[in-house]
């Protein structure tokens, strides 16, 4: 019982870190977002075009951005910043039926994508409340 209440403990402070993410004006005004990206819808369609199981079948809805998006670094995830971008998709599964929508969202600096949270590649507790959080503040709040 004694070793397992240190890592209790760690595991504690780590959870309430992660969810710290909001930011202040002063921290977002220091960040360098570069300029607004042009050409980001196919850069993430590139991204999705790799990693979805269907691709070319799958349901792509950008629903907000590009808008300058800051989230401080925690524990479990680096600093996030530059132009957001929400996104829902519906994919295929192995099956060959869709399995409804679920939010990701990117974040871009110089035209290239440099954070994705949610999706395939991030499917986990973690990636899913970054995706959400990051939707509901850019203007796209994921509600099933």
């Amino acid at each position: 019982m004694k070793r397992l209440l240190p890592i209790a403990l760690l595991a504690a402070v780590l959870a309430a870190a992660a969810c710290n993410t909001q930011v202040t004006k002063e921290e977002m005004a220091t960040a360098d977002y570069g300029p607004k990206p042009v050409n980001y819808q196919d850069e993430i369609r590139s991204y999705l075009h790799l990693r979805l199981t269907d691709p070319k079948d799958a349901i792509v809805e950008f629903r907000a951005g590009p808008q300058q998006l800051y989230n401080r670094g925690t524990p479990v995830r680096g600093e996030q910043y530059g132009w957001g971008v929400c996104v829902w998709v519906n994919d295929k599964n192995k099956s060959g039926a869709y399995d409804g929508f679920y939010p990701m969202s990117f974040v871009l600096r110089n035209e290239k994508i440099v954070a994705v949270n949610g999706g395939p590649d991030d499917a986990n507790i973690i990636g899913s409340r970054y995706a959400r959080e990051q939707c509901e503040r850019l203007g796209a709040p994921f509600k099933q």
